[in-house]
């Protein structure tokens, strides 16, 4: 693993949010990450990096594509993996996310990968426990790892992201991914525009340093790159719009939108996709989307940031 970066030097043991690192600290994880991707070219996918180290994917909520890839992630840097569930563990008879945690940590473990609903979970359990925390996800907080792994991907695609505009397209609301999004861009350079029903935006969206659109056919023509957000149905009381073909009439990513695009523009969607709703699966499977190559990108990610936070930590250890 290489960084060209040799002058900065990572000193976070715990990533928590986007919104808490400078623009240096996000290309150097960025920068980490290139670095890792080689590692799942090879015949022999593992690397030493992290052999006799423990991490545990505490996860409250459901995944597939997070705790996969961290799981992977983990295990390519020869870290031992312990997966956790919720219904298969005490948590299911009361236990507090604290005390499991604690019980956890006292089995000798050096990393835990947290996703929960509860927004602020993972910051919680830094002032409770030694271990590295890497924030999986919480609430309608953030989603660090996808932001990075979004902004790793764009620019892979366009270089510099200075300048670029990025529009984030549908349910900003319930999306812990478009916060983590917005604070990688607009850090790196980037002009954020949301996009979606007033009902689907945050509360003091326009405290955010970003534009706000209610209307995708104003801005397609003139975006590099569009991110499709899965309207979160599961996190909805109501219905915050008429229907599901009214949303996609004038939120989707259909085919004919696609047209007026730019020939070049960036798609994007995090997963998993509701096909026919925030995108059409001619879209979403077209030449210019980027989705499973941000799926892959994810993993290098990943990687960089398990390598990171342990580092912080062997060198904070180092120096008591």
């Amino acid at each position: 693993m290489t960084n060209t970066n040799t002058e900065f030097k990572w000193n976070r043991k715990h990533l928590i949010g986007l919104q808490e690192l400078s623009a240096q600290e996000i290309e150097f994880i960025l920068d980490t990450a290139k670095g890792f991707e080689q590692v799942s070219t090879r015949s022999v996918k593992k690397a030493p990096t992290l052999r006799g180290k423990v991490v545990v994917n505490m996860f409250f909520e459901d995944s597939t594509r997070t705790r996969i890839s961290f799981g992977l992630a983990a295990s390519r840097l020869s870290a031992d993996v312990v997966e956790f569930t919720k219904k298969s563990s005490s948590v299911s008879k009361g236990e507090s996310l604290i005390d499991t945690a604690m019980n956890l940590e006292a089995m000798g473990i050096d990393t835990v990968v947290v996703r929960h609903s509860a927004g602020g979970a993972p910051k919680l359990l830094t002032q409770c426990i030694n271990a590295c925390v890497i924030n999986a996800g919480d609430g309608y907080h953030e989603h660090p790892t996808q932001g990075l792994l979004d902004v790793y991907t764009m620019r892979e695609k366009k270089g510099s992201l200075k300048g670029q505009k990025v529009a984030i397209v549908g349910d900003i609301a319930h999306s812990r991914v478009a916060r983590s999004n917005i604070w990688a861009l607009t850090k790196l350079g980037a002009e954020v525009t949301l996009v979606g029903p007033p009902t689907l935006m945050p509360a003091k969206v326009h405290e955010l340093p970003v534009k706000v659109c209610y209307d995708l056919d104003e801005v397609i023509e003139e975006i590099d790159i569009i991110n499709m957000l899965r309207i979160q149905f599961e996190r909805m009381g109501g219905s915050p719009f008429p229907s599901v073909r009214e949303y996609q009439r004038f939120f989707g990513l259909t085919v004919d939108r696609m047209k007026r695009a730019k020939s070049d523009i960036v798609v994007m969607h995090p997963g998993p996709i509701n096909r026919g709703v925030e995108i059409e699966s001619e879209v979403a499977d077209g030449a210019n989307s980027v989705i499973l190559e941000q799926v892959s990108n994810g993993l290098a990610i990943r990687m960089a940031v398990l390598y990171l936070v342990n580092q912080a930590a062997a060198n904070e250890s180092k120096s008591k």
